[in-house]
């Protein structure tokens, strides 16, 4: 199976001005089915345990999570649970979480460790462990959630599969109106504002295709069942510093598992808040180490999840 897998997908990657290239055997490797989601189905836990676990990671950036925060417990589904991954913010971010004043039925836990550089693998993995759901869904901090985001990955949820969304940057310009309140995403929508403007609307009927590709892999708008992350061990902690790998490295590992991406496009729409790029020293580096993992047809990492216990109930 793993064989076939990897004959299906694969891939030769070049880190070259800091971007990773695919090429593709063939352009049938390009073409799939796209499908429609079937009756409203969620997912469903143990008595006690959510439903799903929402993993916001974040940085220093309090305005931004506030926003999420507000957008999650407003949203068409509300989340049982909420973890937040702080890769080491400064007390500002937990003050506001300490603030913050969720729905009833809505946890909201902070996940926090010291600041030694971009170390974030390794938050995500504490806030893994500390998570509670059979589905964990992965948001980054500085991507506002569709007003139906939770419900739509909810439904496209099915076994052997993890869910990959799109996203619709708002321009730097507009982000700080968005955030105070002056225009909407709506309006900007409606202006042609956003970019990406065409994975910013949710259709009637979502378009869905089922790959092992690496294209379009975005660790920002991604769910998956927890079974699967703890089969793989989590995030790779060895990879470290912002720009590209550690969420195409656990998809991969995942692909090798046998699980299948849905790649969803119409549904479980997020709109990041565009800002500078931080500095891609890691990139050739973290290039490397993410095709090895497709060489090798690697499954689980080393440095990873099982670094992190979950803690007593």
């Amino acid at each position: 199976m793993r064989d076939r897998v990897r004959q299906r997908r694969r891939r030769v990657l070049q880190a070259r001005e800091g971007v990773v290239r695919t090429t593709v055997d063939s352009a049938a490797e390009l073409t799939a089915a796209s499908t429609r989601v079937g009756p409203e189905r969620f997912v469903s836990g143990d008595a006690g345990t959510p439903a799903a676990s929402v993993i916001v990671s974040t940085y220093n950036a309090p305005r931004s999570l506030e926003a999420i925060l507000q957008r999650l417990c407003a949203g068409s589904r509300r989340p049982e649970e909420i973890v937040v991954a702080d890769d080491g913010s400064t007390d500002a971010t937990a003050a506001m979480i300490r603030s913050f004043e969720p729905p009833a039925g809505t946890l909201i836990k902070h996940c926090w460790h010291a600041d030694e550089g971009f170390r974030k693998t390794r938050i995500l993995n504490e806030s893994v462990a500390h998570a509670t759901g059979a589905y964990l869904v992965f948001l980054d901090g500085d991507c506002l959630p569709h007003p139906r985001w939770l419900e739509d990955h909810l439904r496209l949820a099915e076994p052997g599969a993890f869910v990959q969304g799109r996203r619709a940057f708002i321009p730097e310009r507009f982000v700080e109106a968005v955030l105070d309140g002056r225009t909407t995403i709506p309006k900007l929508l409606r202006r042609g504002r956003l970019s990406g403007i065409f994975k910013a609307i949710r259709l009637p009927v979502p378009r869905i295709r089922r790959d092992h590709d690496l294209y379009g892999l975005l660790g920002c708008n991604l769910a998956m069942w927890r079974e699967d992350v703890v089969r793989i061990n989590g995030f790779d902690e060895a990879f470290e510093g912002w720009g590209i790998g550690e969420d195409s490295d656990l998809c991969v590992r995942l692909y090798n598992l046998g699980v299948e991406r849905r790649m969803v496009h119409g549904r479980a729409l997020v709109y990041p808040l565009d800002h500078p790029e931080l500095p891609r020293d890691h990139v050739p580096e973290s290039c490397a180490r993410l095709q090895r993992s497709i060489d090798l047809g690697l499954t689980r990492c080393e440095a990873g999840l099982d670094r992190h216990p979950s803690p007593s109930p």
